[in-house]
């Protein structure tokens, strides 16, 4: 039998953007503000303080990605305290902190974790029934893994 984790009908969404995709999370925020409204918000440092003046309502702020928030919003995927992740990052600019992003967006898919990179994504996904409803993802089963031999 799968395991599976519910996610109920108010997601813990986190908001991540690189300071070249901040003026473009906080449009996009703002377009949805009132799907957003029924749903809890995390966010790294500037764009949390960000979206909470654009939305007008509290976010939870983490740290500033280069200073460990990515790996704060990793560790609550870990724990199941995160349901989504909308994670505008940008392409064409190296970012001192490229392991975290990369651990980031990795942990996600470990843990079968709804993921938005791009605007078009997070329309897709704010919009599905999904989105409204309880939904249960199905965990990998790291069985294996975890009772591997190592030598």
């Amino acid at each position: 039998m799968k395991e599976v984790r519910k996610l109920g009908k108010r997601k813990r969404i986190a908001l991540v953007a690189h300071d070249h995709k901040k003026v473009d999370m906080v449009e996009w925020v703002t377009f949805n503000k009132e799907v957003l409204s029924k749903h809890e918000l995390f966010a790294t440092g500037t764009t949390g303080k960000m979206i909470e003046n654009a939305l007008d309502r509290p976010v939870k702020k983490l740290l500033s990605g280069p200073l460990g928030g990515d790996q704060q919003i990793g560790s609550m995927i870990t724990s199941g305290d995160i349901d989504i992740v909308i994670f505008f990052w940008d392409p064409m600019e190296a970012q001192a902190h490229d392991t975290d992003i990369k651990a980031l967006l990795r942990i996600c898919v470990v843990w079968n974790i709804p993921m938005a990179c791009d605007r078009a994504t997070a329309d897709f996904m704010i919009t599905s029934n999904f989105m409204h409803d309880e939904y249960e993802i199905i965990l990998p089963d790291y069985e294996k893994y975890l009772k591997r031999t190592i030598v």
